[in-house]
């Protein structure tokens, strides 16, 4: 992913008002973030626990999407997988849910996904990061595919929201 600033963050957003993206947390070390070995920005509300943040360019746009984390998803204790980049984690995923973007948000429909709770799957898949023994299983497919199949699967989630 190329880097991203604040303003440019704000003004992707799809599913809340302008206003909302105004308000809402960014985050203050972007220049830091490790950008070669991003598919997606994704990070976690400090002030508002429950509230996520993704960010994404598909198809030379830049679109982002305001979550809720569904209620006790952090503390829970069985292990789950991301439904985006595969990785299972002990306590680790959490029911991301994002309102529909329009009317349809707007009357409170929404969609949900199982995601890594700390919205950190390109790290994941890459190893950059570790989820703990049996996080990744073993696959024989290359990085290259990995990372497609998280990048379609987000892809799939974003056009649910969208679409």
């Amino acid at each position: 992913m190329k880097p991203v600033t604040e303003q440019e963050i704000r003004a992707a957003f799809v599913n809340c008002t302008k206003g909302e993206a105004k308000r809402l947390s960014v985050p203050r070390d972007l220049a830091d973030r490790p950008w070669a070995h991003l598919d997606y920005l994704g990070w976690r509300d400090p002030q508002a626990p429950d509230r996520a943040y993704l960010a994404v360019e598909l198809e030379g746009r830049l679109t982002a999407l305001a979550l809720r984390a569904g209620a006790g998803a952090v503390g829970q204790a069985r292990r789950s997988m991301c439904s985006m980049c595969l990785t299972t984690h002990s306590g680790g995923v959490a029911l991301m849910v994002a309102p529909r973007a329009g009317r349809a948000g707007q009357q409170g429909n929404s969609v949900g996904a199982y995601l890594c709770a700390d919205l950190a799957c390109s790290l994941y898949v890459r190893g950059l990061r570790d989820a703990g023994v049996g996080a990744r299983l073993h696959e024989t497919i290359s990085l290259e595919e990995k990372i497609r199949r998280t990048v379609t699967n987000l892809a799939a989630f974003i056009a649910k929201v969208t679409g």
